[in-house]
């Protein structure tokens, strides 16, 4: 199987003249005096559903807000009523955008009628500040976020509103689901962006709500097919954002169900899709693969989007591929690769220059991971380039990168660079499985494929593995004849504990369980080094297990390593 990876340089033309054209034109149009009118088509006057959020809400949070003490995204502001946040400056931009998406509501509807009162003052103090469109409050990824979460919430705030109140925050989640409808937003996020609304045309009551669900569930459809893969990969190839939208498109198919309709065959087919995907990207720990801008996501989380999966359990785990990522297991290890493109266009603003990165479950414990990147981590671009996982970088530059400066500030910090293309082959024999993948991101620079073996002894739980480097046959591809240094890399999850053994060539890796697994290799220079994992963007301390050496361009070079549990004969001292 053969895969090509990123966007080159004179396809990004189209997509800047197009955005230099229409950014303004929106920016000015959106932020005429009288543009709050146009989206006052029929003012709702009731809520029809309470529709369930999916996602476990956390309590803790909901209390500290109530009290006035708003903890978003690793930073904390504090504003108790009668004052609120919207006219004081955020600590950072990721506060803000967790502060305008409502983040806190879901939480803050955990703490009974009082946590009501306290969510339609916080939200009508928003309506009241921001009640003409702005380009970040407004943001189409912001709007929809808030949008959801103002519309599972409604109903309960409604109950406790004066009769004023809740027609303004009827009228309030009309114009933001109707905003919704319109541009900008692009492709990438727009089956979000119409799932959101339509949640919210089903909480409205009467012609206005149904407004709202005809013209959504009429696009929404079109938007799946092109966001959700026959396989049930997300189109970004970030298993965190396949996880967030069969969350969204559950809360949606229950809505319609209290309204008594049919969710529209590909809400159900996308659904199903999601849910068979999930079942191979979940990983022992309960938590996500975590590739391509996607982190890890929480066991609970996780756990709520699987519930209504009747084959959730599979016995022994599942095994395959999907959504550019290939899975192979033994009954205590399981191996996950990253074995497809990034994602492409508007979809690589996540995407992440790392071909054949690695993630090893031992038992329940992550030892071998990457350095965690998400949107979240948006000022630690560096990390979503080949040395932010585990996998071989060569020499000291980069095939890809994300888009800066002007181009940047445009598009959004698209992954850009040089296509590569990657192949995968996997054989299955008695007590074993073969993962053979290799790309050619490094041919332009060095002349050299890059092929990663891995052999999965799955009665002796040990995987063995070789990273081979090797001239291209390509004769276009011809550089001068060099040494390369090379290093591969292999992330430990925070907390996992790792000791150099006195032969210099092995490392005892204990996860959170403490049970010991040996990393061996016959690289000539082997080190444990710090590193860094993000988790909900924010940043912690790790180690990585660092193989290096140099590669001659114009000859084979390879290197052996393997995983292996500790405690068998012939470990090492």
């Amino acid at each position: 199987m053969r895969s090509s990876g990123v966007r080159t340089g004179p396809a990004l033309w189209p997509a800047i003249v197009g955005r230099v054209l229409t950014r303004q034109m929106w920016i000015e149009l959106y932020g005429l005096p009288g543009y709050a009118l146009t989206l006052s088509a029929g003012k709702a006057t009731a809520f029809s559903a309470t529709p369930r959020d999916f996602r476990p809400a956390d309590a803790p949070l909901g209390k500290a807000v109530l009290g006035g003490r708003f903890l978003l995204a690793g930073a904390n502001l504090d504003a108790e009523a009668p004052a609120d946040p919207w006219n004081r400056p955020s600590p950072t931009r990721a506060f803000a955008v967790d502060l305008h998406a409502f983040a806190w509501m879901p939480a803050l509807m955990t703490q009974g009628d009082r946590g009501a009162r306290e969510a339609l003052r916080l939200t009508l103090g928003w309506a009241e500040t921001f009640t003409r469109w702005s380009p970040f409050a407004w943001d189409p990824a912001i709007l929809s976020r808030r949008v959801y979460n103002i519309a599972c919430a409604a109903r309960r705030m409604g109950a406790v509103a004066s009769e004023i109140d809740r027609l303004r925050l009827a009228d309030l989640l009309g114009r933001q689901a109707r905003q919704l409808l319109r541009p900008p937003g692009g492709l990438a996020g727009k089956a979000e962006r119409l799932t959101a609304a339509a949640v919210a045309g089903c909480v409205l009551a009467g012609p206005p709500g149904a407004r709202i669900r005809r013209a959504t569930l009429g696009r929404l459809p079109a938007a799946l097919r092109v966001t959700v893969s026959g396989d049930g990969g997300h189109a970004s190839r970030a298993p965190e954002a396949g996880l967030e939208l069969l969350l969204d498109l559950l809360t949606l198919d229950d809505a319609l169900s209290q309204l008594s309709e049919t969710p529209p065959e590909a809400v159900a087919g996308a659904i199903l899709r999601l849910t068979t995907a999930l079942r191979l990207q979940t990983l022992p720990d309960g938590r996500l693969a975590g590739f391509q801008g996607g982190g890890p996501s929480s066991p609970a989380r996780v756990a709520a989007a699987r519930a209504h999966d009747e084959h959730a359990e599979v016995p022994g785990g599942a095994v395959g591929s999907v959504g550019g990522l290939t899975r192979i297991r033994s009954p205590l290890m399981t191996v996950v690769a990253d074995t497809g493109p990034p994602g492409r266009g508007a979809w690589s603003e996540t995407a992440c220059a790392q071909p054949l990165a690695l993630e090893i479950v031992c038992g329940r414990d992550r030892l071998v991971t990457g350095c965690g990147w998400t949107p979240r981590a948006a000022d630690r671009q560096g990390l979503r380039l080949a040395p932010g996982h585990s996998t071989l970088t060569l020499g000291e530059q980069s095939f890809a990168e994300p888009l800066g400066g002007w181009r940047g500030e445009l598009l959004g910090p698209r992954l850009f660079g040089r296509a590569w293309q990657t192949t995968v082959e996997r054989r299955d024999g008695d007590g074993a499985v073969w993962l053979e993948i290799q790309h050619d991101a490094w041919v332009a620079s060095f002349g050299l494929l890059h092929q990663r073996r891995l052999y999965l002894d799955q009665r002796l739980d040990e995987l063995r593995a070789e990273e081979r480097l090797h001239p291209s046959p390509d004769q276009s591809a011809v550089v001068r004849a060099i040494a390369a240094p090379w290093a591969v890399r292999f992330h430990l999850e925070p907390a996992v504990q790792a000791s150099l053994a006195r032969d210099r060539r092995s490392i005892l890796l204990r996860g959170h369980s403490g049970r010991g697994w040996w990393f061996r290799t016959d690289g000539p220079d082997v080190a444990i080094e710090p590193s860094v994992h993000v988790e909900e963007g924010l940043t912690r301390r790790s180690l990585q297990v660092v193989v290096r050496g140099s590669a001659r361009t114009d000859a084979e070079t390879r290197i052996r390593w393997k995983l292996s549990p500790a405690g068998a004969s012939g470990d090492p001292s």
